[in-house]
């Protein structure tokens, strides 16, 4: 593991980077207003689309899921040396940023998009893995929240009981529970039956 201090650059830069609200900053650009008062009231993509147009909340995904590859991006131009266990340390305040931005109390979106950016740079595979997976849970049980949660167990699987670098899944084992915290009302919700389906057709 390198030093905290002699990275605190990149701490900084990647929780910052993480913390730009798109979500709330490209629905006022076009005049749609604050995401914040829209349906639960969340930072995120999905809230986005419940204003009613496609092509923003897919501007936002995109956005977001840019938000968690960019840092391996940029560690990989200026830090390339570094192991995985510190790339993923690193590159994880993009998802840190995303959750608790600073600019709106520390209350932001819930990381999912941001964290399929984050599995894009650390493995092409595990990125499409996860997809692939949300799509396959998505379409069985049609809902969104079980489908992004149970995909995001993905990863800290697979480094803790397929990779030598068991420290590595662990790591992500903790990512993985700050996002499953960040979804507790849609835990309840699934759980007394009343969270919201996908509709795949009108």
């Amino acid at each position: 593991m390198i030093p905290l201090s002699s990275n605190l650059l990149f701490i900084i830069l990647f929780y910052f980077l993480g913390s730009i609200p798109f979500a709330l900053i490209i629905p006022k650009i076009f005049g749609y207003g604050d995401i914040r008062n829209t349906g639960s009231g969340n930072v995120g993509a999905t809230n986005v689309l419940r204003m009613g147009n496609k092509y923003m909340a897919f501007s936002v995904l995109l956005a977001d899921i840019l938000k968690g590859l960019l840092p391996f991006i940029i560690l990989r131009v200026y830090l390339d040396e570094i192991d995985t266990l510190s790339r993923v340390f690193l590159c994880h305040f993009a998802i840190l940023g995303h959750i608790f931005p600073i600019w709106l109390k520390f209350k932001g979106g819930k990381g999912v998009a941001t964290y399929i950016g984050f599995l894009l740079g650390l493995s092409l595979y595990l990125g499409i893995a996860f997809l692939f997976l949300w799509l396959i849970i998505a379409y069985i049980s049609k809902y969104s929240s079980l489908s992004s949660l149970l995909s995001s167990l993905i990863a800290p699987i697979y480094f803790i009981f397929m990779s030598p670098q068991k420290f590595t899944g662990f790591f992500l084992l903790y990512i993985f529970i700050i996002i499953a915290l960040k979804h507790h009302e849609n835990i309840k919700k699934l759980l007394n039956k009343s969270e919201n389906k996908i509709k795949f057709s009108k």
